[in-house]
């Protein structure tokens, strides 16, 4: 085990993860993001390349006014005028940095700045002087320092720290280095470099070979004390190391090094940039993926019900996740389609399983989705029969340059309501005339709309969660008519109270 020790999280969300193209923000955005970021516990927010446009220039200031105690990073070139302009966008953080630096491998040196190793040190220590006349907080990136040569790299690296740099940022550029290779270069630097307790080291890592998060936790083992991460792992080509994924690393396996991010609030940041930026998160990501906490295999699915150490190292709680979803598939077991019918309010004996999951089994060949109401309708308990709540009909009338109205009629044990109400479009406007007759505090928290098959004419699915005195109810509504089916997903939830 190592010692008790602390990890600085530097997240390049609003930089490097931006320059995804088409994932452009615009400053009221990424002032949302900072914010967010600011809640999590994020230690520096680089927020922009301030000398590349009017726009990163503008949000830097924008962020360093909205954000108070994380430290607020600008990027820049080993060039004075980038330097003075980075200087300027940060006047109004509390806690500032300049991000400067220059390629240091030979393919940098020869190919991009036509130089020699001796006038690339030069540059830099001119780079961080300069930065240092502005703040006191100046870090260094040695670009494609994972091609660079060790020993050149801590000459760089021990000029660059004697000129004042309080960062060394040994970035892995092209995302070519193996774990083992870039954990010794960090190592290497530890132990090579005479003025490295003057500074913090840290990890840069992109994921083109799929080894971002490998080569950032490899260089953390070896002594690095800040790692560059983004939000998803979002960034140029392959990404960035994930931030998600380096802090549950920390915090599920026992390395005596600390973060301060508060974990519980990484599912709620990582779906509010992914909106943001139009970035959907793949299925299958770790920690902050749909499918994450998703079992569908029949023996996993039994073992969670048991015990969720089982087969799940991360409580989904621990990431703001309110808890692990059994999926119905083909390769679900007896254990999985009792717990979803029991869930449901359906207890059947052993026989009565058995039969179900028959006819169960046969359904998921066919289908990919099974829902709760295929469940019910296979146990034989149609649940909207139940319902003490029903939609008896629905009028709307919508348009361009009108404001929608709705009418409404429900059936509540028997007895007939009716009332109208106008709203911001179709389905906003039919649910404030339902809630003219449900009088009770409820807030929509989610809405999700899903086309059950292809073409205009087909059936629509909602899925509907909507908040009561403190608890979550869930809801699903399927016509052809979305409204209607929105209407019918909202009362589902009501139904459940």
């Amino acid at each position: 085990m190592m010692t008790e020790d602390r990890l600085f999280i530097f997240d390049t969300t609003l930089r490097d993860g931006e320059q995804v193209p088409g994932c452009q923000l615009n400053t009221v955005e990424k002032i949302e993001v900072a914010k967010a970021l600011e809640e999590l516990g994020v230690d520096v927010i680089e927020a922009g390349f301030p000398v590349s446009s009017p726009g990163d220039f503008n949000s830097v200031i924008e962020i360093s006014k909205a954000v108070t105690w994380p430290t607020i990073c600008a990027l820049t070139r080993a060039v004075e005028k980038d330097i003075e302009v980075a200087a300027e966008s940060l006047k109004f953080a509390k806690n500032k940095r300049i991000h400067t630096g220059i390629g240091t491998s030979d393919f940098h040196i020869k190919h991009k700045f036509n130089s020699t190793r001796e006038e690339i040190i030069e540059r830099a220590v001119r780079a961080v002087k300069y930065a240092r006349r502005f703040v006191e907080d100046v870090e260094f990136y040695a670009e494609d320092a994972g091609r660079t040569d060790n020993e050149f790299l801590a000459r760089v690296i021990e000029a660059v720290i004697a000129a004042g740099a309080t960062v060394v940022n040994i970035p892995d550029t092209t995302g070519y280095c193996l774990p083992q290779a870039y954990g010794e270069k960090i190592r290497f630097l530890k132990e090579n470099v005479s003025n490295i307790d003057r500074a913090i080291i840290s990890t840069h890592c992109h994921n083109d070979l799929g080894m971002a998060t490998a080569n950032t936790m490899s260089g953390v083992v070896n002594g690095a004390r800040q790692v560059e991460v983004t939000i998803n792992g979002i960034g140029e080509r392959a990404g960035n190391t994930a931030l998600e994924e380096v802090v549950m690393i920390l915090k599920s396996h026992n390395l005596g090094i600390d973060t301060n991010i508060n974990t519980r609030k990484i599912a709620g940041v990582s779906r509010m940039v992914s909106s943001l930026m139009n970035m959907p998160v793949q299925a299958n990501k770790a920690i902050v993926g749909r499918n994450a906490f998703a079992h569908s295999s029949g023996i996993h699915q039994d073992g969670v019900l048991k015990n969720t150490n089982t087969y799940e190292i991360i409580d989904p709680k621990e990431v703001g996740i309110d808890d692990s979803s059994i999926v119905l598939t083909a390769r679900s077991g007896r254990a999985a389609l009792k717990h979803r019918l029991e869930a449901l309010g359906v207890k059947l004996q052993e026989e009565g399983l058995n039969k179900v999951y028959e006819k169960f089994l046969n359904l998921a060949d066919k289908k990919k989705d099974i829902t709760d109401d295929d469940v019910l309708l296979l146990a034989g308990a149609d649940r909207t029969l139940d319902h003490h709540i029903k939609l008896d009909y629905l009028q709307v009338t919508s348009g361009v340059g009108v404001r929608s109205v709705a009418s409404i009629g429900l059936n509540i044990s028997g007895e007939k309501f009716e009332a109208a109400a106008s709203g911001n479009g179709p389905v906003d406007a039919a649910i404030r005339a339902l809630k003219k007759i449900i009088e009770r505090e409820m807030t929509l928290k989610e809405f999700t709309i899903q086309a059950i098959n292809k073409g205009s004419d087909d059936m629509g699915k909602v899925h509907m969660q909507v908040e009561h005195a403190g608890q979550m109810y869930y809801g699903f509504g399927a016509n052809t008519d979305i409204v209607a089916a929105s209407v019918e997903a909202y009362i589902d939830c009501i139904n459940k109270f």
